[in-house]
């Protein structure tokens, strides 16, 4: 049985911890200041080079028309490349050009290098509980993908 203030504890701390990720790495990104939607489009379209417009607007649950602004943001960024599709010359394929690659690339790189940096900054106890908390979060995270897929 979990404490009632679980759920709440749980989004609090994760929220922050996300949060305060970006706040420290963003003195240091090169080329336009991207909201988090833009960036998660971005990965996206690293993960499944070629998807369409509107297969986007579905897997991240927004409308079309706000990832179409998205793409035309990201185009003109140079990030995001969009060619026509292969059935239909009217859809788009959506694919990271080398400079979005870099960004994604750089970000992950040093997301990782500064949570690494603090990770080991804790004792062996604390590291230990948060390896093992990492597979029930997963199971959480795949609990809620679910039920966004399958209401």
């Amino acid at each position: 049985m979990s404490p009632p203030d679980l759920p709440e504890s749980l989004i609090s701390v994760m929220s922050g911890i996300q949060r305060l990720v970006r706040r420290r790495l963003r003195p240091g990104v090169t080329g336009p200041r991207l909201r988090g939607a833009q960036v998660e489009l971005l990965r996206l379209v690293g993960a499944t080079p070629g998807i369409g417009v509107s297969a986007a607007a579905k897997e991240l649950y927004l409308a079309g028309n706000s990832v179409s602004t998205m793409v035309n943001q990201l185009t003109a960024d140079g990030l995001l490349h969009r060619e026509p599709g292969h059935d239909d010359r009217r859809s788009a394929r959506l694919l990271l050009t080398a400079q979005g690659e870099a960004r994604l690339r750089d970000w992950r790189e040093r997301r990782a290098a500064l949570v690494r940096a603090h990770v080991e900054r804790l004792d062996e106890d604390d590291r230990q509980a948060l390896a093992a908390a990492v597979p029930a979060l997963r199971k959480l995270a795949d609990s809620l993908l679910e039920e966004v897929a399958h209401p």
